[in-house]
């Protein structure tokens, strides 16, 4: 009885298995030696603007961040209604702040300062 209980346990999350752990670490050090790899060869020599850098730094941050909060924080196997809440949440955080930085920097270069 107590392996049909360990069994129903873990029986939740058996797509992360020790290949799987492996395989997303593999993919985590490749985006960061990538990162590196823009941050201290290409940005120095000139091959790339630094606005263009800071967009691919911030898309890899991002990948980066799905995929530990996909595996490592499990919500790769949570149901789709957690999934979407999480992910419609953080849209209108992102979507929020950005306003806040676009109307922080209108108020900065349009009012003169008394």
């Amino acid at each position: 009885m107590s392996d049909h209980a360990h069994n129903t346990e873990h029986g939740e999350h058996e797509g992360l298995s020790k290949k799987k752990i492996w395989q997303v670490f593999g993919i985590l050090l490749l985006i960061t030696v990538i990162e590196f790899f823009i941050a201290l060869w290409v940005l120095p020599h000139g091959y790339m603007s630094h606005g263009v850098g800071n967009f691919i730094y911030i898309a890899l941050t991002l990948l980066k961040a799905f995929y530990i909060v996909a595996y490592f924080m499990h919500l790769k196997y949570e149901k789709l209604g957690l999934q979407l809440s999480l992910t419609v949440s953080f849209i209108f955080i992102f979507y929020f702040t950005t306003l806040m930085l676009i109307e922080g920097g209108y108020l900065h270069l349009h009012m003169p300062l008394v």
